[in-house]
């Protein structure tokens, strides 16, 4: 055999197993297609949403009765237990009452001296009548009995007012409530000389039911009187909750009160009231706490979870899949927050498939694989 045809042959051959292994590694280096992501999809709902508000409070007691001395003198015994509930016309305190009761006795002594005189006054007056219509005394002698009898009464009348005058102040050593309520801890210390200068004893509040203000802006109090058009209140049939310091609610609900006059300037808010039942005593004035009500009913929201949002540039975004499966990245218009939904305003339409798990894998126009959102059930 001609030894170049061999080669020739071989050659042939090296070429052809070269081209195989060539192509061979041509189609290993061709990725596969990547799967579509696993994204968890929910619907677009519709419903009824109360649009809510809540706004920061503080408690203070329905009516706050500061406790002071109305007579000056030394503090001599607390006839109360601090913090204890007292009712109207308890006594709290009672200051010394002697110099009052002295005084009570002089004044006491001095109407007596007074009745005396208006006494022989009158029988001054009893004796000259006749004789005077007899010509036995001169007219000016009748005259000057009855004027004496006048004076006899007016002092009569002022020795009265004294007694009566300090009585009153004898009554006031003995320092009681004049309201229901609770009663705060003493500021003054037996022995203290106390009176009308030296400030308040003590504070009764009375706290059931008991007050929450908080700050009610221009935008919310627009919309209460909007939806309470004609009522005598602003909110009228408005019911408030009361979020405690530890997140729990409290169980009884609250109703509106009163609003302030006018607009603070620095603040642009009203301040208003809400008064809620306190039976038991378990909020006290000074506590903390956020109230909210329902401002209004919002008929038919697209509501999605808040979840499903994702903002950019002060704008909000939502992942949909279409009927194809395929993503799309879209520009929405957010309204109120309903719990871990939010209302959309624009944007969406009722069934639309919204990207709530997964918006991280996708991108505009992928192919996607939508399962249920597991946590939609919870969510609503």
């Amino acid at each position: 055999m001609d030894p170049f045809i061999w080669r020739r042959g071989t050659v042939v051959i090296f070429a052809g197993a070269l081209a195989l292994v060539v192509t061979a590694g041509c189609e290993k280096a061709q990725p596969a297609a990547p799967a579509p992501a696993d994204v968890q999809v929910v619907s677009v709902e519709q419903k009824d949403v109360p649009i809510t508000r809540e706004w920061v409070g503080s408690l203070d007691g329905f009516v706050n009765a500061q406790i002071r001395a109305q007579v000056t003198g030394y503090l001599v015994k607390q006839d109360y237990r601090e913090g204890a509930p007292v009712k109207q016309g308890d006594v709290l305190f009672e200051i010394d009452p002697r110099p009052f009761a002295a005084s009570l006795a002089q004044a006491e002594g001095l109407l007596a001296q007074a009745k005396a005189q208006l006494g022989k006054a009158e029988l001054d007056v009893a004796r000259y009548t006749p004789l005077a219509r007899d010509k036995a005394v001169s007219q000016e002698e009748l005259d000057d009995a009855v004027q004496a009898r006048l004076a006899a009464e007016a002092q009569v009348a002022s020795a009265q007012a004294g007694v009566d005058q300090a009585r009153l102040l004898l009554g006031f050593t003995r320092v009681t409530s004049p309201i229901d309520g609770i009663a705060g801890l003493i500021r003054a210390q037996i022995g203290d000389l106390v009176g009308p200068a030296t400030g308040v004893l003590t504070t009764v509040s009375r706290v059931d039911p008991i007050k929450a203000y908080f700050p009610l802006g221009e935008q919310d109090y627009l919309e209460l009187r909007s939806h309470n058009a004609g009522s005598a209140s602003i909110a009228e049939g408005t019911e408030f909750d009361l979020i405690l310091s530890d997140g729990s609610t409290y169980p009884r609900k609250g109703r509106f009160f009163a609003i302030d006059s006018e607009i603070d300037g620095n603040t642009g808010t009203l301040r208003a009231v809400a008064v809620f039942p306190n039976p038991a005593g378990l909020l006290r004035a000074g506590q903390y706490g956020r109230v909210r009500a329902i401002l209004r009913i919002e008929k038919g929201a697209l509501v999605i979870p808040q979840r499903a949002l994702t903002e950019l540039q002060g704008s909000y975004q939502v992942a949909t899949v279409d009927a194809s499966n395929h993503a799309h990245i879209i520009t929405v218009k957010t309204g109120a927050l309903v719990g871990s939904q939010v209302v959309v305003v624009s944007g969406l339409h009722l069934g639309d498939r919204v990207v709530a798990d997964g918006v991280q894998k996708i991108r505009t126009d992928a192919l996607v694989n939508p399962i249920p959102f597991a946590a939609d059930a919870g969510a609503k």
